[in-house]
């Protein structure tokens, strides 16, 4: 997971907050770079994002993007607030009386966008500073939690445990698919060719008799040596029948 660099929050602020309109020149703006920024990430990954290929990309010299967008550093905060302001843009968080659903929607919105867009998961998360995608994200999440039972902290609270559920399984999910070969499917036929070795290492698999039964069972139901996104479905499901109790509980004080 690559560690976000140092920013100044001052001047990232300005930037995530101030409108940026195009060059009269170069016809770009801190909007377009960023798009241009987001789509190279979701194509070639976080580090093809540099300075020098925007600026190639865009058709303009590298000194001309600094104004919109600060360094690189700032250029990163700023994609990701694009993005998280773009969670919701083809669904929208479900105005439904069925609290479930909209909790679901939510974990489902999140695990799609960390699809989309690969890279977020490699960004290790720090101190936010909140931009304008972000804030309305937050905003369309704790309304989707408003007037369920819970406090306003066990509302914070219940969103980033359940977003970081997402985000864990998903990362686990996407490192797994970059494991693979491109026409790799599954791993049946990785596991095929590592089986005899490991077999011979463990020697006697009564050693771990739990683990070999529930690995034998995952491996010839899903074809997978681990199920990331299957814990995901798993995981949604226990939060939401745990969250059930606790508005039970609040409900009976």
């Amino acid at each position: 997971m690559a560690k976000r660099t140092e920013v100044d929050e001052l001047k990232l602020l300005g930037l995530l907050w101030k409108e940026s309109p195009a060059g009269a020149r170069s016809g770009i703006s801190k909007q377009s770079i960023t798009a241009l920024a987001v789509d190279l990430a979701d194509k070639e990954g976080l580090d093809a994002v540099t300075i020098r290929r925007l600026a190639a990309e865009a058709g303009v010299t590298a000194m001309a993007l600094y104004p919109h967008i600060g360094g690189r550093a700032e250029l990163i905060e700023l994609m990701l607030d694009h993005v998280a302001g773009s969670t919701y843009a083809k669904t929208g968080v479900p105005d439904d009386a069925d609290w479930r659903a909209r909790i679901s929607a939510i974990a489902d919105a999140n695990w799609t966008s960390c699809q989309e867009h690969p890279w977020i998961t490699d960004a290790a998360p720090g101190r936010p500073v909140p931009g304008p995608g972000a804030s309305a994200k937050y905003e369309a999440e704790l309304r989707a939690l408003d007037g369920i039972g819970l406090t306003d902290i066990e509302m914070d609270h219940t969103l980033t445990a359940l977003v970081s559920l997402v985000h864990g399984t998903a990362r686990a999910t996407i490192a797994t698919q970059r494991s693979r070969e491109p026409d790799e499917q599954n791993d049946t036929g990785w596991w095929a060719n590592i089986e005899p070795a490991l077999t011979a290492a463990i020697g006697d698999r009564a050693r771990f008799p739990t683990a070999s039964r529930v690995s034998q069972a995952l491996g010839e139901a899903t074809g997978k040596a681990n199920d990331p996104e299957g814990a995901y479905r798993r995981g949604v499901t226990l939060f939401l029948e745990g969250l059930a109790r606790q508005r039970g509980a609040n409900a009976d004080r």
